[in-house]
């Protein structure tokens, strides 16, 4: 009788256990990380003293942080804490810097806000899908274990995520999503920009965490595409870029 107790008890436990390794509601600080030297390098300046100086006299990556708050039901993605404002600023600072995307996974719905040259838009949408493709690699990020996808968006543009299935919630930074658990690493290397999770603190959040202005052009994620895109019309090889970044 002890004994058939003991491995009742045994198994209980392990279950509680396996039970406790799944998070689902928490606060992930990302932080994205662009490599300003080869954005220039994109720009195919023939001004090689500029290029050189420029290098001699600033650091190579800008760092910026971002803050999603998330429960089984929906998250939030906004700015995060400051870092140290350093000379490049206007040179390879980098858009997108301001954008709050709240998503709703029960009613597969997102909104979200975002300044582009100065015009503030208010996105309404469906969820993004993404066609992602499984791969074996395996890492850990912030002490999650996670897996290896790869998508595409804008037809062309690759995306390489990993995801951490202990984190159920289908959501990641900006508009991403749509894998079976939380994305804590992202890449596009053609905006040589790498989102990645640096920790992961378990808590509730509050309703207020989740609130979002709606202020701004009201759009969808087309007609915010198709505004850019007419907008950017005579920026040639600039153009695309800007346009891949609006639509994160």
């Amino acid at each position: 009788m002890k004994r058939s107790l003991l491995i009742l008890n045994f198994i209980v436990l392990i279950s509680c256990v396996g039970k406790a390794q799944y998070t689902t509601a928490g606060k992930i600080e990302y932080e994205r990380k662009m490599n300003v030297f080869a954005q220039i390098a994109d720009w195919g300046d023939d001004d090689n003293e500029w290029i050189a100086n420029f290098k001699a006299n600033n650091p190579q990556f800008r760092n910026y942080y971002f803050d999603l708050y998330f429960n089984s039901s929906k998250s939030i993605y906004k700015p995060g804490r400051e870092v140290e404002a350093n000379n490049t600023r206007g040179v390879g600072e980098g858009p997108a810097k301001e954008n709050i995307v709240l998503t709703d996974f029960t009613e597969k719905k997102l909104k979200a806000v975002k300044l582009v040259y100065e015009q503030k838009f208010f996105v309404q949408d469906s969820l993004r899908k993404i066609d992602w493709k499984e791969k074996d690699e395996i890492r850990t990020i912030a002490d999650y274990k996670c897996h290896k996808a790869v998508g595409k968006i804008c037809d062309s543009v690759y995306v390489v995520a990993f995801y951490a299935e202990d984190i159920p919630t289908s959501g990641g930074p900006e508009m991403f999503g749509g894998l079976p658990g939380m994305i804590m690493e992202l890449a596009i290397p053609r905006l040589h920009t790498t989102w990645t999770a640096t920790k992961v603190e378990l808590m509730t959040p509050k309703e207020t965490d989740f609130a979002i202005s709606e202020k701004g052009k009201k759009v969808n994620e087309k007609e915010l595409y198709e505004t850019i895109q007419s907008s950017l019309k005579d920026w040639g090889k600039w153009a695309t870029k800007n346009i891949w970044w609006t639509v994160l």
